[in-house]
């Protein structure tokens, strides 16, 4: 009796040591950094009919926003998506998808279309947010994993994206930073966060700002906390330094919405091995330059092609040369060709090679056609992001956009509301 006594605890413990060890593996699995694979291109939101957007809604307001992908081969189909909650610094929330989602917690993406008349085929994928399967309860960061049917460990696409409550507002003004040493290439926002119907308590536990650049997360600043705090307000000001970031510079750009001829910064367009081929005019170093207002798309791209209306399954794959002639190589570090088409990283798809007989940096990129705006970046060897303003320079009157996010913590609540997203610009 008593060893089946002891075999039964026994039993009992492996069976509560394995749920455990599931649920906390599974706990462990979930990623928020953004990912794509390596046919997965052209991710690009869309909002009232603006492409390429910022990926934020307010669903209860009737705003919905559109993702559209593109998966390079002939093996188009259906892909399945789930939809995660997460707290203001992206950790998986404590909620149930229950409590944050109404609808189903995993769903198909049935919206695709064969690309037509290309040199390289695709599949074009679009989905709707929020839609008949996936309705937003809550507000707060989400993450939207897409993946191949059978196949849900492996994602094809991972994108962050923000859904707001609307029950604050925020307006920023810039102003030319008196740091030393930042005068001339930082800016810096002062911004104001009008609390609306919210029952704050205590304003430095509650609420916290989050700053995008462009919409990059390698230019962000989170969870700041506020300096000022009263008659319905909290604000950061420009004396704590917390917004500072480098002003960068207008974006460099070439235009491959034809094939046909040459357009903005192409120098060549050939054909070989049946793929079309574009050979940008290699580029200049602009560290030491002074500012040049251009107009750009602030690090964006926009999928288009001239010779038809249907630029989704029509427009063509490209492979664009970059050229960047330098004295000699950069040690320590490499460089990379950057912006909203690379997703904002640094990996060995948008690293370029040196090339001592020709005396500059290389590198090849299979692209959509369309406009495209992009930067070059020097990343340390041992860091992720890059450091210094090498071959781009950076000046206080560049202009850029600026995402302005505010986070509320409710005592009676288990999450992050979002409370407020905007949208503001240094040259307004």
């Amino acid at each position: 009796m008593y060893d089946l006594l002891t075999r039964i605890k026994l039993l009992s413990l492996s069976i509560s040591c394995y749920f455990l060890s599931f649920f906390s593996a599974a706990s462990q699995e979930f990623v928020s950094t953004e990912f794509a694979a390596g046919n997965v291109k052209s991710i690009t939101f869309e909002k009232e009919g603006l492409r390429p957007a910022y990926p934020f809604v307010q669903p209860w307001s009737g705003e919905e926003m559109i993702l559209h992908f593109d998966v390079t081969g002939d093996s188009g189909g259906t892909l399945w998506y789930s939809l995660t909650h997460c707290d203001r610094e992206w950790n998986k929330s404590d909620l149930f998808t229950s409590d944050y989602l109404e609808g189903f917690e995993e769903n198909q993406i049935t919206d695709y279309l064969p690309s037509f008349n290309t040199r390289v085929n695709y599949t074009h994928y679009t989905l709707r947010l929020p839609n008949s399967d996936a309705r937003f309860l809550v507000s707060g960061n989400y993450v939207i994993t897409v993946w191949d049917q059978g196949e849900p460990e492996t994602p094809l696409l991972r994108r962050r994206f923000f859904v707001s409550d609307g029950s604050s507002s925020a307006q920023a003004v810039f102003r030319r930073p008196m740091k030393p040493g930042t005068t001339e290439t930082h800016q810096q926002a002062e911004i104001t966060v009008s609390t609306g119907s919210l029952v704050v308590t205590d304003p430095w536990r509650q609420i916290t700002v989050t700053i995008m650049q462009n919409g990059r997360w390698d230019r962000s600043a989170i969870n700041l906390t506020p300096d000022f705090a009263g008659n319905g307000r909290v604000e950061i000001n420009a004396l704590s330094d917390k917004t500072l970031m480098p002003g960068g510079n207008e974006f460099r750009y070439f235009d491959i919405k034809t094939i046909r001829q040459t357009r903005q910064n192409v120098r060549a367009i050939d054909f070989v091995n049946g793929i079309y081929q574009a050979f940008l005019l290699p580029s200049d170093d602009r560290e030491f330059k002074p500012y040049f207002s251009n107009d750009d798309f602030n690090g964006k791209y926009v999928v288009a092609i001239e010779e038809s209306s249907e630029p989704d399954r029509e427009a063509d794959y490209v492979m664009v040369y970059f050229t960047l002639p330098a004295f000699e190589e950069l040690r320590g570090g490499s460089v990379y060709v950057s912006g909203d088409f690379t997703g904002w990283t640094y990996g060995p798809e948008n690293r370029m090679t040196w090339s001592a007989a020709r005396g500059c940096y290389e590198l090849s990129l299979l692209l959509k056609q369309g406009w495209y705006n992009y930067e070059y970046a020097f990343v340390p060897s041992g860091k992720e992001l890059p450091d210094g303003f090498h071959f781009e320079g950076s000046h206080w009157e560049t202009g850029n956009d600026y995402l302005i996010l505010t986070y509320f913590r409710d005592p009676t609540l288990r999450y992050d509301r979002l409370t407020g997203v905007t949208l503001a610009n240094t040259r307004q």
